[in-house]
Order: C-alpha cells, then structure tokens, then sequence
C-alpha cells in the first residue's frame, strides 16, 4: 500500500501554458499505467514529477516517491505505507545501495539536474540486473521544445545560478544509455499541438495530434523511453583446452656431452 501525496504541479512546466502541462500530464500518466502496471519486483522509484502518479498502477510491494534538490515544494517520502516527512535526496548521489531497485522512473528529471550524466550513473548503480527505467522528456526539436528553451532562457536570466534546463532529444538519451549497458525497448511521442494557454485554441488544434501521430511521429512535443539494464554474463568454453606456455624457470639446461669417438677425454 502507498499513501498518496497531493498533487504538486512542476514549476518546470509553466513554460508550456497550464493546457499544454495538462495535456502532457494526462498522457504521461495514462502510459505509465499502461507500460508499468505488470513490471514486477519488489521496490520501485519515482524521482522528481511529484503531479505525476507513476506507480499506481504498479504492483510492488514497496514503492517510493522521492524528492529532489531542483524542486521548491515539500514531498513525502513513503515506502511500505510509513511516510517520513522532510526526506530529501540529491539527484546526483542516490542514498540506496548498490543493486536495490528494480524499478526507476524518472518523469522530466534528466532535464532538471544540474548533471544529468551523474544522474544516469546514479540509476545505472542502483538498479538490479534486467531492472526497468522509465524516462519522460520534452523534446527540443519540437513547438513545445521551442517553447520550453524561451522559458529556460528567461529562469536564467532572472537567476544566473540557475544550472538546470538541459532540453535532451531522444537520440542523445539513446546514446547516454547504450555507453551505460542500458538496451532501449521502448520510444514513445506524445503532444503535437503548438503550446497555447487557452484551452479553447488548445481544442482548435487538437487535429494536428491525430494527423501529427501518423505522419511525423517523432517531433511530438514530448517522448517517453522504457530501458532495461542489461549485464553480460560468462560462459566456460570446456571443448577447447588452453594453450600452455613454457615457464623459463622450468626449462631444462642443456648439459655439454663428451664426443668419445673424436678421441675427447671425458669427464
């Protein structure tokens, strides 16, 4: 059982106009449910995206929701139906041993952390063998990544020390993935319509999703991407025997022979 938290909105999101974050929120959640409910396990993380339900259709005993350094609202942490209040964790050093996780999802938290190659690091070590990672993104080469980047350029003017806003595109994560042993099973695009506040032009431009779906299906405004951890393993080769070489040491040293028959005196 997990207690359910309130429903924090992202400050990230408020570049996109509340429709669009409510559009994207809408459709990350209905493909987690989808894409999470029979991964099986024992424990499951959610870092960062406190509005986004990841787990509730998930089926593991312990599930977690945890906060990070890049968000401004306070967040429980519950595992196992105890909640510990005031728990926070640092994007780029996870608390949870070597090995630990079967289950990470991580709804917009690459393009948050001030490093998000630590932050891969960080998953990479703590998920089992064959353990499952969810990430969603917005995609930069898209109308609502245009959108997004105007937002990033604003937050950092307003606050020069402002080190998060690194809009990823899926082909890079792919890449980042493959150095770390991860194998990308499944690519996902959601959110073609241009990024408008009022909902009425939000339903205006609803068709261009159903035509979008069909014809230019990667430049959706956002993507989602399920990767597995995969090990390799070893195996003994018994019907080749190894080649053997001479130790130094144990070679014989010639001895100087007598030649009789030349009329040598021997020893």
């Amino acid at each position: 059982m997990i207690i359910e938290t309130p429903s924090l909105e992202s400050a990230w999101l408020a570049g996109l106009g509340p429709a669009a974050a409510r559009i994207l929120r809408e459709w990350e959640q209905s493909r987690a449910d989808a894409l999470l409910a029979d991964v099986f396990g024992y424990h499951a993380l959610q870092v960062g995206g406190p509005a986004l339900n990841s787990l509730r259709a998930n089926r593991m005993p312990h599930r977690w929701t945890a906060k990070t350094e890049f968000e401004a609202d306070g967040l429980s942490i519950a595992l196992a139906g105890c909640t510990h209040e005031g728990v926070w964790m640092d994007s780029r050093a996870w608390p949870w041993p070597a090995e630990s996780l079967d289950l990470v999802v991580m709804p917009h938290t690459l393009e948050q952390s001030a490093d998000p190659h630590a932050c891969l690091r960080e998953v990479e070590r703590v998920l089992i063998p064959e353990g499952q990672l969810f990430i969603t993104g917005i995609n930069p080469w898209s109308l609502w990544g245009w959108r997004q980047r105007r937002f990033v350029r604003q937050r950092r003017a307003a606050n020069p020390q402002c080190h998060e806003g690194q809009l990823l595109s899926c082909s890079r994560l792919k890449d980042w993935l493959g150095l770390l042993g991860f194998e990308v099973q499944v690519i996902e695009f959601g959110g073609r319509a241009p990024a408008v506040h009022s909902e009425r032009w939000r339903k205006r431009w609803a068709w261009l999703d159903r035509l979008g779906q069909r014809w230019w299906p990667m430049r959706g405004g956002a993507y989602l991407v399920v990767a597995t951890k995969r090990v390799p393993g070893g195996r003994l080769l018994t019907s080749r025997s190894w080649r053997k070489v001479r130790s130094a040491a144990s070679s014989t040293v010639p001895v100087a022979r007598t030649d009789v028959s030349a009329g040598h005196p021997g020893p």
